[in-house]
């Protein structure tokens, strides 16, 4: 064999990526679904919401506010997000509205709401149109 030819296949070895594969390797990211995201933030705002109702810095103020059970599978969710939010946005004549908190809450149900009107909408499926089961904690769905 050529030395020419020689350097050029070691050089070839040296560059190429290794076939064997890494032992150590973390497995692939998988990003979330659609549904498991709606509802993972459901999940979040509602407890948000309840620790806002119960903390001594924000409980006086939201104490009018009804309290929030984000069920997904519930045809009238949406309703209930948007009276939400526009009872959150009603707070700006207290101080509470303003703590990052609130603004934290609010921010979460119109990602939320946006996610689930523009950018899941064909992949959830409403199962229940119960309006007034979303006054009470869900049971069973989570």
């Amino acid at each position: 064999m050529a030395p020419f030819t020689r350097r050029l296949l070691l050089l070839l070895l040296l560059l190429l990526p290794p076939l064997s594969p890494v032992t150590d390797a973390s497995p692939p990211f998988i990003p979330p679904t659609c549904y498991s995201k709606v509802l993972s933030m459901a999940r979040e705002a509602t407890s948000w919401a309840a620790y806002l109702q119960s903390h001594y810095e924000t409980g006086q103020c939201m104490a009018h506010m009804p309290e929030l059970h984000l069920d997904v599978h519930n045809a009238c969710v949406m309703y209930k997000m948007r009276t939400y939010m526009s009872l959150l946005e009603g707070l700006r004549d207290r101080r509470c509205s303003y703590t990052r908190d609130v603004q934290r809450l609010g921010h979460t149900l119109r990602q939320l709401f946006i996610i689930m009107s523009q950018k899941c909408h064909g992949d959830l499926a409403f199962t229940v149109y119960d309006c007034a089961a979303l006054e009470r904690p869900a049971r069973g769905h989570y």
